[in-house]
């Protein structure tokens, strides 16, 4: 699979950076349903390149079409002519943090009970769910693919005899975890839910003409020219058919976890999420950092474009220079589907050039906004100094990641993460650099101008102070799943 063009895709190595799970979309009663929606999950295309899918309602049942890679290469004109003229669709884009990276697992799933559809998309993981699905599996369940999303639907559909409404309700609360769900009836409702502690961003939007809209981030809303009405409280469900809106809040009040990565590298930095905007958060934070680790050098350089909004922040409060002094190479594919480490460096070289010029003699100030694996960091810092740059002091927007995530990034293991093996003095050794210095958490917390932000973020990847209680089988199910057959 290629990496697209699409300049707010990352394309630095796959191997070294965090992928979020997934991107949602939806729209209630619009005839060119299937249109939109594929603009919405292209607009999404950043939070996951694995799969991707739409699913319509049509006739009083559900088409679906999805598979492997971005949503150009799985859609095209004539698919989308089949798919539109009806009037409510979902989409989704994925990205593999529980389950096979399959077209089994690519989403939208769809289901029949008793002739009436149903389909679901899903951004975040459900930490319960090992425990869940032996529960189903021992009362007769029978589960199609390995992902915990496809629980959602065997716990609603065995509550439906109750009504839409109490099935969504006895669902969600025994789910725990992060998940922003958007689901489709074959009747055209639409329904978005969030968790209680709202992890994941999930927004609701209107278009011109009066239809309804629920998006991972505001971007999305965007490009189909939607108006953003509101974030979706935490714990919220939204339920959107012929007689309106309405919502619902099954849950008891719990203490917001909004994931505070989603501010220092998911989200698109045209996106507001959390009631805040990411570019201008990103510039918070490269302006916090510029206060707490200053330095003399000849120019702030970020490696792009993860870097690119904290280095602009750095550059403004430091008064030193901002320059795009390496630069990218768009139409570069994923350097993990090479088979020799040398060959994967070879790649990472390929992806970023130096602009030497600039570089030559000079000490620089490098500004990323984290450093997970530390590979691709190391092979770049190489090439400068094989190129001649002076000094290297490398500043990160983000403290240092020391802990798994359990709700939805790819990190699930702590001996993923080089900060949780080195010190900050051991890994500015390995990176050769002449110093590193990572933002404090404090500092993260003040720059994203949140009110009460140390009881509004999801902090656990940096403080492993994990909000919701995870199955202590979370790790035996990901084997399962990496070892189920495809």
């Amino acid at each position: 699979m290629n990496q697209s063009a699409n300049p707010f895709i990352e394309t630095t190595d796959a191997e070294d950076r965090p992928r979020e799970a997934c991107g949602v979309f939806g729209i209630y009663n619009h005839p060119e349903a299937a249109k939109l929606t594929y603009f919405g999950i292209y607009a999404l295309q950043h939070r996951g390149q694995e799969s991707a899918g739409i699913a319509v309602a049509r006739d009083k049942k559900i088409d679906c079409h999805k598979g492997m890679g971005l949503v150009s290469e799985v859609f095209n004109a004539e698919r989308l002519d089949w798919l539109d003229g009806h009037y409510s669709a979902i989409g989704h884009v994925r990205y593999s943090t529980t389950g096979d990276s399959t077209l089994t697992n690519a989403q939208p799933f769809v289901v029949t009970h008793r002739g009436k559809s149903y389909a679901v998309v899903h951004n975040g993981n459900i930490v319960n769910a090992y425990s869940l699905k032996r529960e189903l599996e021992e009362e007769g369940s029978i589960f199609q693919t390995t992902m915990d999303s496809e629980i959602f639907l065997h716990l609603f559909v065995k509550s439906l005899k109750r009504g839409v409404e109490e099935a969504l309700i006895n669902t969600v609360r025994r789910l725990k975890g992060a998940y922003s769900f958007v689901l489709l009836t074959s009747r055209g409702e639409l329904v978005g839910i969030k968790d209680p502690n709202g992890f994941r961003p999930l927004c609701l939007g209107r278009l011109t003409s009066g239809d309804y809209v629920l998006a991972s981030e505001t971007c999305a809303l965007d490009l189909v020219e939607a108006v953003y009405i509101r974030e979706l409280e935490p714990g919220e469900i939204v339920i959107i058919d012929d007689s309106g809106i309405r919502s619902i809040h099954p849950h008891e009040a719990v203490r917001r976890s909004c994931c505070i990565f989603e501010f220092i590298y998911f989200a698109r930095p045209d996106s507001n999420i959390f009631g805040q905007n990411v570019y201008q958060t990103r510039k918070a934070l490269g302006r916090q950092l510029a206060r707490e680790a200053p330095v003399e050098a000849d120019l702030v350089m970020p490696f792009p474009d993860s870097g690119n909004y904290a280095a602009l922040g750095y550059a403004e409060e430091s008064g030193i220079s901002f320059d795009l002094a390496m630069i990218r190479n768009h139409y570069v594919g994923r350097t993990f589907i090479q088979p020799t480490q040398s060959m994967r460096d070879f790649g990472v070289r390929m992806k970023l050039n130096p602009v030497k010029d600039l570089l030559v003699g000079k000490d620089i100030i490098i500004i990323e906004d984290s450093i997970i694996r530390g590979t691709t960091a190391k092979t770049r810092i190489k090439t400068l100094r094989e190129l001649g740059v002076k000094r290297i002091h490398m500043r990160i927007s983000s403290p240092p990641h020391r802990y798994p995530c359990h709700y939805g990034i790819d990190f699930s293991s702590r001996g993923e993460l080089v900060a949780a093996r080195k010190t900050v003095e051991e890994l500015g050794e390995y990176l050769d650099l002449d110093s590193l210095y990572y933002l404090s958490l404090d500092g993260l917390l003040a720059a994203t101008k949140v009110a009460d932000p140390k009881n509004n973020f999801c902090k656990a990847c940096f403080d492993g102070c994990y909000p919701v209680k995870f199955d202590s089988n979370v790790s035996k199910m990901c084997l399962e799943q990496a070892n189920a057959p495809i």
